[in-house]
Order: structure tokens, then C-alpha cells, then sequence
């Protein structure tokens, strides 16, 4: 099985070609932007299929990253991710960041639990707990640094992700630590929805609403089919 791999949760906008059976990389490209995947997206995407030598047609499923991650970042990923799938009429597989740190943790440290953990801005940190054999135990989910630090402490978990220094300079104490970033690689995202296979349909995962919202004062107030007001 060959998967086509996206991930825009974070500043990342990146894609890979990722060929399961062998369980080797074929190509990729990966640009650090910040902001502007959806104009860059689908050249990304075709610079990993260019690389990796193989057409759209040849694919046999995408795999995409679906947060917690950017707001917009993790919408133009899905909604493209989603977009390829139906037009090639294949499966589209959903990996959170949270299970792809925690993964990548689990190959340095075999054998341990790990708390993959996202520092999110206004006090709240997004996290997961997987247990050994990486089967979720907690979350994803939207917590404080106590609550993630009495989590860390009570499983003497491997840390992952951007606020795994954090949990550990509230512990007072030293904890294993695996990858501190706010995403995975990209291939990592392949490998781990070649293993899943396909399931649900994917979509982004929220832990909390978009940052943008509509003011009040500009809400035009609704009309009835006679154009009064209510």
C-alpha cells in the first residue's frame, strides 16, 4: 500500500509518499511557513509525489494530521486531505498529533508510557496519555500544567511535545523526554495510518473554538419573509 501523507497542524506545511509494504519512504517535501498552506499545499504535495516517483493514481490512501495543531492549518489539511480521497475514491486515515509525538517518543523510550503535550496558549496545555503498548488511555484533551504535572508524576511517563519542559520545571524533577515539538514527521503520520488502516472519515480535531469570532455589534438582526424584524 503506498499513502500520500499531509500534515499543516502547525508551521509545517508538509507532505510524503510513504510506501507501507516496504516500510520506506519514497518522497517528500516539507516547507516551514507559519501561515499559508492552502496556496502552498498542493505544491507541496506534488514535489513529494515528483520525488517519490509515483502519480495520484497510484495511491492507495492519504493519510493526514488532524490536531490538536493550528486552527486554519488543520482545516486546509483535512478539507484537501478529504478532497483527494473521494476524487481518487480512496480511504482517508486521521492521525492526531498527540498519538504521532507520543509514537516517535515510544521508539527512543520502548516499553513506557508517554504523555504527549501541547502548550496551547492561555494556560492550557492539550494532552494525551498512552500507556506502554501506546493505546490511549487519556484525552486528547484540554488540562492545566498542574493537572498534566500530576499526571506526568502519578505514571512516570516520557514526556512529549511543546510543553513537556514545562510539566517537568513544575514537577521539580527529572522525566525522560522525547520529541519537544509541536508536530511529528511526516512520515511518522504515514506509518502510523498504514497501521490503522481506514476507518471514519477524518476531521480536524478541536479542543477549543477558533480564536476569531463574530462581534456582536456587527450581527445584522434577522427579518421575517414580511421584512420586519423580529
Amino acid at each position: 500500500m503506498k499513502l500520500l501523507a499531509i500534515d499543516c497542524a502547525a508551521s509545517l506545511c508538509a507532505a510524503c509518499v510513504y510506501d507501507a509494504a516496504a516500510g520506506n519512504e519514497l518522497g517528500r517535501q516539507v516547507l516551514d511557513l507559519g501561515k499559508g498552506h492552502a496556496e502552498h499545499l498542493i505544491a507541496v504535495i506534488e514535489a513529494a509525489l515528483s520525488a517519490g516517483g509515483i502519480g495520484y493514481r497510484e495511491l492507495d490512501a492519504i493519510a493526514v494530521s488532524i490536531g490538536p495543531g493550528s486552527f486554519t492549518g488543520l482545516r486546509v489539511g483535512v478539507s484537501t486531505a478529504r478532497g483527494l480521497a473521494l476524487a481518487l475514491k480512496i480511504p482517508a486515515i486521521g492521525v492526531t498529533t498527540l498519538e504521532a509525538l507520543a509514537a516517535e517518543a515510544a521508539t527512543i523510550f520502548r516499553g513506557r508510557a508517554v504523555l504527549a503535550a501541547l502548550d496551547a496558549g492561555r494556560e492550557e496545555i492539550h494532552a494525551a496519555l498512552y500507556d506502554k503498548a501506546l493505546v490511549e488511555t487519556y484525552g486528547p484533551a484540554v488540562t492545566n500544567l498542574a493537572a498534566a504535572t500530576a499526571m506526568a508524576e502519578r505514571t512516570n511517563a516520557v514526556l512529549a511535545g511543546t510543553a513537556a519542559r514545562q510539566i517537568a520545571t513544575e514537577a521539580g524533577r527529572a522525566f525522560d523526554i522525547g520529541p519537544l515539538g509541536s508536530t511529528a514527521d511526516i512520515a511518522t503520520y504515514a506509518r502510523l495510518a498504514a497501521a490503522k488502516g481506514p476507518g471514519e472519515r477524518p476531521k480536524p480535531l478541536y479542543l477549543r473554538g477558533a480564536d476569531a469570532k463574530p462581534q456582536a455589534g456587527f450581527i445584522l438582526p434577522r427579518q421575517d419573509p414580511n421584512g420586519k424584524q423580529p
